[in-house]
């Protein structure tokens, strides 16, 4: 089945940009399961990265979202606080259809991120019930997906599709970290979640790296040596 030709929407400032335009072209083209998807975790040195699908209400492509999901967004663009109001609101409306897969760091070492990452968008998807008919994806195209795709680099911030799954995908991953944190606390993974800021540097100089440290990206290799012998 051949993606749908579909037409970017039309801007006149960055305020009228219309974030059900993809959804609403694609449903008036017959498609009626239409899912986003997104993912959180990617460059961190530590810790899973996890995807996230979601699938919302047609009534709501239609007509808008409803007030209580006002300023939805791309997730980096929001506050902890407002990222924790959405989701909990999307993860508890009867209407609202969503799964989330993630791959450990184990698996990001075996088969390398962007195998991993699309790995789990995969396995988001394919929990979905009914499953999806077509998927709007942030960012470049996913070769590998089993879904018939639509391409949207920052799609996080043109698609309410992909910001609600950029949404449940960061939360979900930023509460795995804060409980990574009690588990390991010598690395800080409440507060940095993973990413190489200098505190985790120096940590991970001092300690060394833990079972969620991913040991093929390059300042984990770099600090440990001898996890990686010369062939």
């Amino acid at each position: 089945m051949a993606a749908p030709k579909l037409s970017p929407p039309h801007r006149r400032s960055a305020q009228a940009v219309d974030r059900f335009a993809f959804e609403r072209a694609l449903h008036h083209q017959g498609t009626t399961h239409l899912a986003g998807v997104d993912e959180a975790g990617r460059g961190p040195l530590a810790g899973p990265v996890v995807a996230a699908a979601v699938v919302l209400p047609e009534a709501w492509i239609e007509a808008g979202l409803p007030a209580k999901l006002s300023g939805l967004n791309d997730s980096k663009q929001l506050t902890a606080r407002q990222r924790e109001r959405f989701f909990e609101f999307l993860t508890h409306h009867a209407l609202v259809r969503y799964a989330v897969a993630q791959a450990d760091a184990a698996t990001i070492d075996a088969i390398n991120i962007l195998r991993a990452t699309h790995g789990a968008m995969n396995q988001a998807l394919a929990a979905l019930q009914p499953p999806p008919q077509h998927v709007l994806v942030d960012g470049l195209r996913v070769p590998s997906l089993a879904f018939p795709q639509t391409a949207l680099v920052r799609g996080d911030a043109r698609s309410y599709l992909i910001a609600a799954a950029s949404v449940l995908a960061k939360v979900n991953r930023d509460r795995l970290m804060h409980a990574y944190d009690r588990e390991f606390p010598a690395y800080g993974f409440a507060r940095h979640k993973g990413y190489a800021t200098p505190q985790h540097l120096a940590a991970l100089a001092e300690h060394g790296p833990c079972p969620i440290h991913r040991r093929s990206f390059a300042p984990v290799r770099v600090n440990q040596p001898e996890l990686f012998p010369a062939s």
